[in-house]
C-alpha cells in the first residue's frame, strides 16, 4: 500500500487512534453528523422558497439555482474528497470542510440579492459535499470489521432520515422564526463536528507529493461534466429539455468532459477515482443499487410535495408533517438491521428492503382526489421500515471486497451514483408527472362527448347551486364550465402520479434482482467483511 493511500488508516498504528477505540467512534460520530447536516441542507431550503425569493426579490424559476447551485457544487466535491484527504489528512481536510460549511451557511442567511444567495449555495454545497463519502470512509477506515455493520446503520440515518426531516424542519424554522435561521442551525452542530474530529483524528502531516501529482486533467473533466450534468437534471424539465439551448449545449458538454473523464481514469495509473472498480461484479451491482435507492428516496421526497401541494393545498408544515413518516420510524429499525446480518443473509435482507420500498411506492398508485396526507401516512411508514434493511446491508455487500486502499474511490463511486439517482430520480418524476398528465388531460377532453350526459347533468347543476349563491346566468355558467376544466385536470394529474409510482415501484424491482445477483457473502461479511 503507498504512503498516500495510508494518509488515513496509519492512525490504526497510534496509540489511542486503534480502530474501534473510543476516539475512532468519537470522529466516525464527527464524521456522521457532519454528514446529516450536509445532507439536510439539500432539502431544507425547499418547504421555504417562496419566503426566500420574496426576500431576494427574485421568480420562482430564479429561486430554482438556489438548489440547484448546492447540488452542482456538491456534486463536484465528492470525487475530490478522496485526493484531497489522502494529501491534506483526513482531519486537516475534514476540519477545513467543517470550518468553511459554517462560514457559508452564515454567509448565506446574510444574502442580500439572488447573485449572492446562488454563490454562497454553492461554496455550502461544495464544502458540503465533501463530508458525505469522508463519513463513509470513517466508518471503513476507523471501526473493526465486526462493527461496520454498526457504522453502516448510522450511516443510513444520514442518508435517508436526514431528506426526510429537512421539509419538516425548515417549514417549522421559517414560519415561527424567518428563512435566515435555515442557515443558523448549522453553527452549533458545526463546531460539534470540528471539536469531535480534532479529538478524534490523529494529526498527519500534508503529502505535498501527492497534491503535486494530481489529475488535473481528471479533476476538470469530472468538474465540467459533474456540474453540467447535475445542471441538465436539475433544470431539464423547467426550460423544456432539449428545447432549450442551454440545456441542449449543457448536454453536449456533460456528455464529452464525463466520456473523456472515463477514458483518462481508465488511463492514469493513479486516477483521481478508480472507476476500474466498477469491473468487480459485486461492486458493480451494488452501485446499479445505490443508484437506484437514491432515484427512489428522492423521486419520493420530491413527488410527495409536488401532490399534496398542487392537489390539496398543502402548506409547507402541512406536507413536511407527512414527509416526516418516511424518517421516524426507521429509527425504531435500524439497531435490529446489524444484529439481523449475524443470522441472515445480507442480500435477502437488501432484497426484502428494496422489496417494502418497492410496495411503499404500489401503494400510492391507486389514488383518488380523497386520497390526501392521512391516507398517505401508511405507505410512508412501510417506506421508512424497508430503509434501514437497504442502506446497512448494502454498504457491507458494496464493499466486502474492495481492498482498503480502494476505499476512498469506492466511497466516492457510491455516494456520487447515489446523488446522481437523486437527480435522475426528480427528473424523472417531474418530467412524466407533466407529459403523463397532458396525455390523460387529452383523453378526459376525448371521452366528453361519450359521456355527455353525465357532463351536461354535472355543469346544470353547478350552474344552479351558483345562481342560488348569486351569480348571474352567464357567469354561472362560465362559473361551472371552468369548475368542470378545473376537475378534468385534477384528474389527470392524479391518474399521472399514480403511474409515477406504479414506474418508481417497477424501478426497485430492478434493484431486488440486482442485489440478489451479488455474490454471496463469506461468513464473516456479515458483521461488516474482510475488507483487506
Amino acid at each position: 500500500m503507498s504512503t498516500a493511500a495510508l494518509a488515513l488508516t496509519a492512525q490504526t498504528q497510534s496509540a489511542g487512534f486503534e480502530r474501534g477505540s473510543r476516539r475512532a467512534w468519537i470522529a466516525v460520530f464527527g464524521g456522521l453528523i457532519g454528514a446529516f447536516m450536509a445532507i439536510l441542507d439539500i432539502q431544507i431550503t425547499n418547504a421555504s422558497m417562496k419566503e426566500i425569493q420574496g426576500s431576494l426579490g427574485a421568480t420562482l424559476e430564479e429561486a430554482s439555482w438556489i438548489a440547484t447551485a448546492y447540488l452542482v457544487a456538491e456534486m463536484i466535491a465528492i470525487p475530490l474528497s478522496g485526493w484531497l484527504s489522502n494529501g491534506l489528512s483526513a482531519r486537516r481536510y475534514l476540519l477545513w470542510n467543517a470550518a468553511f460549511f459554517i462560514l457559508a451557511s452564515l454567509l448565506c442567511s446574510m444574502a442580500w440579492n439572488l447573485e449572492s444567495m446562488i454563490v454562497f449555495r454553492a461554496l455550502q454545497g461544495f464544502f458540503g459535499g465533501a463530508l458525505i463519502p469522508l463519513a463513509f470512509r470513517l466508518i471503513l477506515e476507523c471501526l473493526p470489521d465486526d462493527k461496520r455493520a454498526v457504522g453502516m446503520a448510522l450511516f443510513g440515518v444520514t442518508a435517508t432520515f436526514a431528506p426526510s426531516i429537512g421539509p419538516t424542519l425548515g417549514g417549522w424554522l421559517t414560519q415561527e422564526f424567518s428563512w435566515h435561521y435555515l442557515f443558523y442551525i448549522n453553527v452549533p452542530p458545526g463546531l460539534l463536528v470540528m471539536a469531535m474530529l480534532a479529538h478524534g483524528l490523529e494529526k498527519k502531516p500534508i503529502i505535498w507529493e501527492k497534491l503535486k501529482n494530481a489529475d488535473y486533467s481528471g479533476i476538470i473533466t469530472m468538474a465540467i461534466g459533474m456540474g453540467c450534468l447535475e445542471v441538465v437534471l436539475e433544470e431539464g424539465n423547467r426550460k423544456d429539455w432539449f428545447g432549450s439551448d442551454l440545456i441542449r449545449n449543457l448536454s453536449i458538454l456533460a456528455v464529452v468532459n464525463i466520456g473523456l473523464f472515463i477514458w483518462i481514469q481508465l488511463k492514469k495509473p493513479q486516477p483521481l477515482v478508480n472507476i476500474r472498480l466498477l469491473a468487480q461484479r459485486d461492486f458493480a451491482l451494488s452501485t446499479l443499487a445505490y443508484f437506484l435507492l437514491g432515484m427512489a428516496l428522492f423521486g419520493a421526497i420530491y413527488m410527495i410535495p409536488l401532490y399534496l401541494s398542487q392537489i390539496h393545498n398543502y402548506t409547507p408544515l402541512e406536507i413536511g408533517k407527512v414527509i416526516m413518516w418516511m424518517g421516524f420510524p426507521q429509527l425504531l429499525v435500524l439497531p435490529l438491521v446489524p444484529r439481523m446480518m449475524k443470522k441472515f443473509d445480507s442480500r435477502y435482507l437488501a432484497a426484502f428492503g428494496f422489496a417494502l420500498f418497492g410496495f411503499s411506492y404500489y401503494m400510492n398508485s391507486h389514488m383518488s382526489a380523497d386520497y390526501a396526507g392521512d391516507q398517505m401516512i401508511f405507505s410512508q411508514i412501510v417506506r421508512a421500515l424497508g430503509q434501514p434493511f437497504v442502506l446497512v446491508p448494502i454498504g457491507i455487500l458494496a464493499t466486502m471486497h474492495i481492498k482498503a486502499e480502494h476505499n476512498a474511490s469506492a466511497s466516492t463511486v457510491l455516494n456520487v451514483m447515489r446523488n446522481l439517482g437523486g437527480a435522475c430520480g426528480i427528473a424523472l418524476v417531474a418530467t412524466l408527472v407533466d407529459t403523463l398528465s397532458r396525455s390523460h388531460l387529452a383523453r378526459l377532453k376525448e371521452s366528453l362527448p361519450r359521456v355527455s350526459d353525465s357532463a351536461y347533468e354535472y355543469l346544470s347543476s353547478t350552474s344552479a347551486m351558483l345562481q342560488g349563491a348569486g351569480s348571474d346566468a352567464y357567469a354561472a355558467k362560465a362559473q361551472a364550465q371552468l369548475l368542470l376544466s378545473q376537475t378534468l385536470t385534477q384528474q389527470a394529474y392524479i391518474q399521472a402520479y399514480n403511474d409515477v409510482f406504479l414506474i418508481m415501484s417497477g424501478c426497485l424491482l430492478i434493484a431486488v434482482v440486482a442485489v440478489l445477483c451479488i455474490r454471496k457473502p463469506q461468513a464473516d461479511s456479515r458483521g461488516g467483511g474482510d475488507f483487506h
